[in-house]
C-alpha cells in the first residue's frame, strides 16, 4: 500500500496522482443512470484508446468545454467548423478519427432515441439492467473484455457507433458501474454496490 492515507485500494487506483486517485475513490464503478454522464464516459473511453486514462482525466475539463458539456443534441449538431475548432483545441486529444467518432456517436444516440430507446436503457441492457458484481482479488484477474462487452460492441457498431470495440466497451462498463471490478480488498468494492 503506497498511498499516503493508508487506504486499501485497487492496485491501479493507488496512485500518487490525486486526480487519478479521486476518480478511483469516488467515481469508477458507481452506476451511471444519467444519459449525459454516460455519453461523456463513452466519448472519454473512446478518446483513451491507445493512451493512458490519466491523460484523459487531466483533459476532462477541456473535453467538457469543447463538447458542450456532453449535451448529446448539441454535439450531434456539430459541423465541419466545429471539427476544425476541436482539432485546434489543446485541451483535448486532437485526433480527427476520435473527434469525428464523438460527433457520430452523439448522432447515433439520437437515432436510438428516435426508436424509443435511451442510451442508458440500451447500454444497461447488456447486463440485464443490473450491476454485475465480480470478485477479483487482484488486477491480474480482471478481463479486458467479456461476452457482454463483445455483444455490446457488435450492437453499437451495427448502429453506427465508433471507437466501441469490445475492450473499450468493457472499460465503459467498468467506469459506468455496469460491472463492479474493484478488487475485493479495496475499500470501494462494497461501497459502489450501493451506488455511492
Amino acid at each position: 500500500m503506497s498511498s499516503p492515507d493508508q487506504v486499501q485500494r485497487c492496485a491501479w487506483g493507488d496512485s500518487p496522482d490525486p486526480l487519478y486517485r479521486a476518480y478511483h475513490d469516488t467515481e469508477w464503478g458507481v452506476p451511471v443512470l444519467d444519459e449525459r454522464h454516460l455519453f461523456e464516459l463513452l466519448v472519454l473511453e473512446g478518446a483513451q484508446a491507445g493512451l493512458s486514462w490519466s491523460t484523459i482525466l487531466h483533459r476532462r475539463d477541456g473535453y467538457r468545454r469543447a463538447f458542450a458539456g456532453f449535451d448529446v443534441v448539441a454535439v450531434a449538431a456539430f459541423d465541419d467548423t466545429d471539427v476544425a475548432r476541436l482539432m485546434d483545441d489543446t485541451g483535448i486529444v486532437r485526433n480527427r478519427a476520435k473527434v469525428s467518432a464523438a460527433i457520430g456517436n452523439a448522432r447515433a444516440t439520437l437515432e436510438l432515441r428516435a426508436r424509443g430507446v435511451g442510451l442508458v436503457e440500451h447500454l444497461w441492457s447488456f447486463t440485464g439492467g443490473v450491476q454485475v458484481v465480480n470478485r477479483f482479488a487482484t488486477i491480474d484477474e480482471v478481463p479486458s473484455e467479456t461476452d457482454a462487452s463483445r455483444a455490446m460492441s457488435r450492437d453499437l457498431r451495427a448502429r453506427g457507433f465508433r471507437f466501441t470495440g469490445p475492450t473499450i466497451c468493457y472499460a465503459l462498463m467498468q467506469s459506468a458501474g455496469m460491472v463492479d471490478d474493484h478488487e475485493t480488498g479495496c475499500f470501494r468494492w462494497t461501497e459502489v454496490q450501493g451506488g455511492t
